[in-house]
């Protein structure tokens, strides 16, 4: 298992079967992660750090509901691997949360170019958010910015020892004009990270 590479290719892969055995651990293993790698940014914003075993999760969880097999396995790699932080950088799904629909399409309009909005404040050192695939989420016909948002934040080398070294203040960051609001990273979640993506 290339784990420490930062990839995930169809080795990693279990056939259903396999996967069927310890799928109740590994989701019970999903939700003691996600209470480390989850933060909410004001009222609407949730932003989840991802890892190799949450991106790992996710293609074994497409493959088991879709059923597609060996054949769709090379999309499911395509669309999750990048999102596997490869080093010196956090990936993130960011998402915007509200129930009422009205309210939600008028909020989702309201902030558009979002993506240009959002960083990591890791003890002073930013780094912008970078959409995956360089894909704004945007819509330009009318500005309704999508409720579902996957980034990378490229951290330089001293952001990456500001991080490990535990001291100062990490904070995720959205500075957009309609939805201005950030959020520190505790103790825990920060070392977690660490150890897992840097």
């Amino acid at each position: 298992m290339p784990r420490d590479l930062r990839t995930i290719t169809a080795d990693d892969i279990l056939p259903l079967e396999q996967y069927e055995l310890i799928r109740a651990d590994k989701k019970q293993e999903a939700i003691a992660r996600k209470k480390l790698t989850r933060i909410s940014v004001g009222p609407y914003a949730t932003v989840l750090f991802e890892t190799w075993d949450s991106m790992w999760l996710q293609i074994q969880e497409m493959l088991r509901i879709e059923k597609g097999g060996a054949g769709q396995l090379p999309d499911e790699l395509a669309a999750y691997d990048p999102m596997v932080p490869k080093g010196r950088e956090m990936t993130a799904t960011v998402l915007f949360e509200i129930e009422d629909e009205v309210r939600r399409d008028s909020f989702l309009r309201s902030i558009g170019g979002i993506e240009d909005h959002i960083a990591l404040d890791v003890c002073g050192h930013i780094a912008k958010a970078r959409p995956e695939g360089d894909v704004e989420r945007t819509r330009e016909s009318d500005g309704k910015a999508s409720s579902v948002h996957f980034f990378h934040f490229d951290l330089s080398p001293e952001a990456v020892a500001a991080w490990k070294s535990g001291e100062g203040r990490i904070m995720l960051v959205i500075d957009h004009p309609s939805y201005g609001h950030a959020a520190m990273i505790g103790e825990q979640s920060r070392a977690f990270l660490a150890r897992e993506c840097l």
